[in-house]
């Protein structure tokens, strides 16, 4: 590889990301290369990697190009694939509108979890239709430092366990994936979340994203939080009719959340270019190659 390669950084409430433009997805960017990218002190730094495609031009975007222009082949920091990224759309959506591809509006953006409809609000915020939640039946229990809590399975198109706790400080250094059981109820992992109540619709949580470890927000996380929450609290908006929004507190800001009778999710917060420029292609490949056999052994 010679050639330099473009790159921003992102944030949506501090869940930071890499930018990588590729429209016409010609830039390999195997495990160890957004690995070496995301690492903190030897890369760029970032929660995830947002690859910015174009839908036709990518094998598994191309059913949903007619729907949506824009592919966003999201990975977790360690160089996973992921479904979906909540403040990843929003951060999506800005660098659309930044590099001059959309304006104010509405677009839609395709997911490995579907497409998802986002609107840019003059005002800076971003609020994306994310989907239906599915609450998979089944009791499920996560564990920090010898304690375990019961928690609420919820699917953003990614798989969340919402456990309700006294102090956020029971979660513990998060630096390590929760341990939860059965193993066969996230047979790929999970995103943990622990949650505190802050007032009337008003809760705050820390949350393990699985590759990634703590991260300062979680927009799926978010929302799983939300309907877990709003359950809790005996509201479901199928069954009454109305409209249920809670306010979720994160480490890194805040989010508003809504769920619709028609189980129709949305999210709203900010989202923010902070920086671009290229990556050194030498650099790149020295530092792929010595991701490798760590990310071979993850």
């Amino acid at each position: 590889m010679s050639t330099r390669i473009a790159f921003l950084k992102a944030h949506g409430t501090e869940n930071d990301f890499v930018v990588v433009p590729d429209p016409e997805n010609s830039v390999d960017l195997p495990p160890a290369a957004v690995a070496a990218l995301c690492d903190r002190r030897a890369g760029i730094g970032g929660d995830g990697l947002l690859h910015v495609v174009r839908s036709a031009a990518h094998p598994e975007a191309r059913e949903m190009a007619g729907e949506a222009e824009w592919f966003m082949d999201y990975r977790n920091g360690d160089g996973s694939v992921a479904e979906m990224c909540g403040n990843g759309v929003r951060a999506f959506a800005r660098y659309l509108q930044h590099a001059g591809h959309v304006t104010a509006g509405e677009l839609a953006v395709a997911t490995r979890g579907g497409v998802k409809t986002v609107h840019l609000a003059k005002d800076g915020d971003v609020t994306v239709r994310m989907g239906r939640a599915v609450l998979p039946e089944g009791e499920v229990t996560v564990s920090v430092d010898g304690r375990s809590w019961p928690a609420r399975n919820v699917n953003m198109g990614n798989p969340h366990a919402v456990a309700f706790v006294e102090d956020l400080a029971h979660a513990g250094s998060l630096f390590s994936a929760p341990p939860f059981a059965p193993a066969s109820a996230y047979p790929d992992g999970v995103n943990v979340e622990f949650v505190v109540d802050r007032g009337p619709r008003h809760v705050a949580m820390r949350v393990h994203e699985r590759g990634s470890g703590e991260t300062r927000s979680c927009g799926t996380g978010a929302c799983a939080v939300a309907v877990a929450t709003a359950r809790r609290d005996g509201a479901d908006p199928a069954v009454t009719g109305t409209p249920v929004t809670y306010t979720v507190d994160l480490p890194g800001g805040r989010l508003v959340i809504t769920e619709h009778p028609d189980g129709e999710i949305e999210m709203t917060g900010p989202a923010e270019i902070v920086a671009e420029g290229q990556i050194d292609p030498e650099w790149l490949e020295r530092a792929t190659a010595a991701k490798t056999p760590e990310v071979r052994n993850a």
